[in-house]
C-alpha cells in the first residue's frame, strides 16, 4: 500500500505503484486536464512519474502556480523549437535550449545562417509538432551508457553538456515515435505532458553565443522564442515589447538631448545639459531624504592601491571586472566598488558603540570591465556612480537597521511611481569568504528582517556577494518589466579583513557589522530605467524644461518675455518660444519635446495677466491667472507629484 499525502493533509491510498497522472485523475477531471507537471516531496517532475513510496505530492497547474507552469512551457516549446530547426536543417547540431525570463533560446552549430525571413518556415514547422500533440517521454541511462551513446552520435557539445552534468544516471526526452526517426534530447526536464498543451508561441530573434561563454570557442546561434498558454497573452506581450521599442531610452536619450555614447569612450557615458538637470534634481532628492534619515555623505578616491584590493578579497574574487594602472612604478587598481574605501575612513580614527549605528553614504563613482558585447545605453556601461551607503553596527542593531533601509527603500521607489516590488533573498554562493556560521548569522538576521516587516519573498540559492548574503529589491515598472534595482548585504568578514573596531559598553574592543546597501543601484542605470517608465515625460519635478511659454505671435512677445523673467525669479525651468511659426506647430514642438506645461499668451492674456495653460499630452486648456500658476507649479514640485493636475489652481 502507497499513501500520498496532498497540501491539504489529505491521504490518498494506492495498492502499487501509480504515475503522478493518475494521483491527479483520482483527486478530479479538471484537475488532471489542467495539470502539467507534479511536485514529489517537493522536487518538480514529469506528470508521467511514477511513484513507489509514501510521499508528499503537490499537483502544479497554472492557476496553482503561474511562474512554474509558464516556465515548463517555454522550457517545452525550446525542444519544440529545435525539433523544427532539425527537421528544416538535417545538419544542424544542438547544443542547449534554457527557458530564460520573457521566453527561451537554443543554441545550434549550424554553418547555414539563420535570418528572420526564416522564423516564418520554424514556426510553421512548430506548429505541425504541436498540433500532432507528442507526448514528452522521458528515459534515463547510466552515465557510462551516455558517453558511449554520445560519442556514437559526434556531436561534442551534448558530449561536454553530459560531462558537465552531476549523478550517475542521466536523462533524455524523446518526442514521436522512438521506432520512426523520433526527435530525443538530452535534458534535466521535467516537461510538459505533450506538445498539444503548448498554446501560442513566436520565434523572435537570432544572435551570435559562445559555447558556455567561451570566447575561444567557436560562434554559435542563439534563436530566441518566446511562449504563452494563449494567444492573448503572447498578443499582450508582443504589444508591450512594441510600446518598449517606442520607450528606448537611447532612442529618447538622442531626442530630448539628454546624454550621448561615443566611440572615444565605449561604454562611458556623456550627459548633456537636459541630462544634467534630471541628474542634480535625483541626487537633490537623493541627499535630501537620507539626511533626514541620519546618513552622512562621504567621497573617497577612484584609484587605490592594488594592496587594498587584496587585503578587501576584490582581487581573488573580482579581479576580472576590474582597470589597472601604475602610479610612480606601484600597482594600482581603478575602483569597482566603494567599500574598501569606506573601510579606510571608518578606520581613520577610534569608535564608540555609542556613535552605532553610524549610516555613511557615497555617490562614488566606478569602473566595472564589461564586455564590449553587453554594453547597452545606460543599462550597461563601463563607468557608473553607485548609491552607496555603509551602516556600522553592533550585531543586535543588524536587523533594526535593514527595516530602516527596506522602508527608505520603498518609499524612494514610491516616490518614482515605482510601487510593484518584490524581493530576493540570495545566500552563499560557492565562491565566498568568511565562515559558514558567520554567514549564516548574517542569512539570520535578513530572514528576520523580512519577517518583521512581513515581507513575502523569494529564495535565490548561492547568489549572494561573496563576502555576504543579501536582500535584492525586483521592480516592475509601467509595461510590467522587472528591474533589479536595490540591494542590501550583511557583512562580517570585511571589518575583520580590515581589523576594524569599536569600544564596547564593557570598555574592550569588538568587531562592528558592516551593512553595504545600494537604493538606486547604477545612477545612470536607474536614470535608463525611469526614461523608459515615463518615456521620457517626466514628472514636474524632474523634468529638465518644465513651461514653455509659447507667445501666439510678436505682439505678445514682450508679455512672454515678462512671463518668463518672473518664471524664472521662482525657480522654473522654463523658455520662450518667439520663434515665427503658427501657435499650433508651436505647441506640436512642444508635445514632442515633453514639456510638462505650455503658457500660450495672447492678447487676452496680456491685457488680464493669465495664461492658457496646456497640459502635456492633453489638447484642453485652462486660463488662470499667471501668479497662480506660478504658485501651483512650485507646490506640485515641492511634493514631488507624479501627475500634472492644474484641477486645484483653477478652481
Amino acid at each position: 500500500m502507497i499513501s500520498i499525502t496532498l497540501p491539504d493533509d489529505n491521504v490518498l491510498e494506492f495498492d502499487g505503484p501509480v504515475k503522478a497522472s493518475e494521483v491527479a485523475e483520482k483527486i478530479g477531471p479538471r484537475l488532471a486536464q489542467d495539470a502539467l507537471a507534479a511536485r514529489i516531496d517537493g522536487q518538480l517532475c514529469d506528470l508521467s512519474t511514477t511513484i513507489d513510496s509514501n510521499i508528499k505530492l503537490e499537483i502544479v497547474t497554472p492557476k496553482s502556480d503561474p511562474a512554474t507552469c509558464t516556465d515548463l512551457l517555454r522550457h517545452s516549446c525550446a525542444h519544440v523549437m529545435a525539433q523544427a530547426i532539425c527537421n528544416l536543417y538535417s545538419d544542424t547540431k544542438l547544443v542547449y535550449g534554457p527557458a530564460v525570463e520573457n521566453g527561451f533560446y537554443y543554441d545550434i552549430d549550424l554553418d547555414r545562417p539563420i535570418t528572420p525571413d526564416d522564423f516564418e518556415a520554424i514556426e510553421a514547422e512548430m506548429q505541425k509538432i504541436v498540433a500532432a500533440d507528442i507526448p514528452f517521454i522521458r528515459y534515463e541511462m547510466a552515465r557510462e551508457e551516455v558517453m558511449t551513446k554520445l560519442q556514437a552520435e559526434g556531436n561534442r557539445y551534448k558530449i561536454e553538456n553530459a560531462q558537465r552534468a552531476q549523478g550517475d544516471t542521466l536523462s533524455f526526452y524523446v518526442t514521436g515515435d522512438p521506432a520512426n526517426n523520433c526527435f530525443e534530447d538530452l535534458c534535466l526536464g521535467p516537461h510538459i505532458p505533450s506538445t498539444g498543451r503548448i498554446g501560442a508561441f513566436k520565434v523572435m530573434s537570432v544572435a551570435g553565443a559562445y559555447f558556455h561563454g567561451d570566447a575561444s570557442e567557436k560562434m554559435l546561434q542563439r534563436i530566441y522564442g518566446t511562449a504563452f498558454a494563449s494567444k492573448k497573452e503572447l498578443d499582450k506581450y508582443l504589444h508591450q515589447l512594441e510600446e518598449a521599442k517606442k520607450r528606448d531610452h537611447r532612442l529618447l536619450g538622442r531626442q530630448l538631448d539628454l546624454f550621448s555614447f561615443h566611440e572615444e569612450g565605449p561604454g562611458f557615458a556623456f550627459f548633456h545639459p537636459n541630462g544634467m538637470i534630471v541628474w542634480n534634481e535625483l541626487l537633490d532628492f537623493w541627499r535630501h531624504i537620507h539626511n533626514d534619515c541620519d546618513y552622512k555623505e562621504i567621497r573617497t578616491p577612484i584609484i587605490l592601491n592594488e594592496k587594498l584590493w587584496h587585503q578587501s578579497g576584490h582581487w581573488d574574487n573580482y579581479k576580472e571586472n576590474m582597470y589597472f594602472t601604475q602610479i610612480d612604478e606601484n600597482e594600482f587598481a581603478v575602483k569597482p566598488m566603494n567599500c574598501p574605501g569606506g573601510c579606510l575612513v571608518y578606520k581613520s580614527r577610534p569608535h564608540s558603540y555609542k556613535e552605532f549605528p553610524q549610516r555613511i553614504a557615497e555617490l562614488g563613482l566606478v569602473h566595472r570591465h564589461e564586455a564590449s558585447g553587453v554594453l547597452h545605453g545606460l543599462f550597461r556601461v563601463r563607468q557608473f556612480t553607485q548609491d552607496d551607503a555603509h551602516i556600522y553596527c553592533m550585531p543586535d542593531q543588524v536587523e533594526s537597521e535593514v527595516i530602516g533601509v527596506m522602508n527608505l527603500t520603498i518609499e524612494i521607489y514610491r516616490t518614482f511611481g515605482l510601487d510593484d516590488i518584490y524581493l530576493e533573498l540570495s545566500t552563499k554562493p560557492e565562491k565566498h569568504i568568511g565562515s559558514d556560521e558567520i554567514w549564516e548569522m548574517a542569512t539570520n538576521a535578513l530572514i528576520r528582517a523580512l519577517g518583521s516587516r512581513g515581507e513575502k519573498y523569494a529564495i535565490n540559492e548561492g547568489d549572494g556577494a561573496f563576502y555576504g548574503p543579501k536582500i535584492d529589491f525586483h521592480a516592475r515598472d509601467c509595461l510590467g518589466r522587472s528591474w533589479q534595482l536595490g540591494t542590501i548585504q550583511v557583512d562580517f568578514s570585511m571589518p575583520d579583513r580590515f581589523d576594524m573596531t569599536y569600544v564596547d559598553r564593557d570598555n574592550t574592543e569588538k568587531r562592528p557589522v558592516m551593512i553595504h546597501r545600494a537604493i538606486l543601484g547604477s545612477i545612470e542605470r536607474f536614470l535608463g530605467i525611469i526614461i523608459e517608465h515615463y518615456a521620457g515625460a517626466f514628472p514636474l519635478w524632474l523634468a529638465p524644461e518644465q513651461v514653455r511659454i509659447l507667445p501666439i505671435s510678436e505682439k505678445t512677445n514682450e508679455y512672454g518675455e515678462n512671463l518668463y523673467n518672473r518664471l524664472r525669479q521662482s525657480n522654473l525651468r522654463c523658455t520662450l518660444d518667439k520663434a515665427d511659426d503658427k501657435i499650433n506647430a508651436k505647441i506640436k514642438r512642444a508635445h514632442d519635446q515633453r514639456i510638462p506645461y505650455m503658457l500660450v499668451v495672447g492678447p487676452k492674456e496680456q491685457a488680464d495677466d493669465l495664461v492658457a495653460v496646456r497640459i502635456r499630452g492633453q489638447k484642453n486648456q485652462c486660463v488662470i491667472k499667471a501668479d497662480m500658476f506660478v504658485a501651483h507649479a512650485q507646490k506640485e514640485i515641492a511634493e514631488r507629484a507624479l501627475e500634472l493636475n492644474l484641477a486645484e489652481a483653477s478652481d
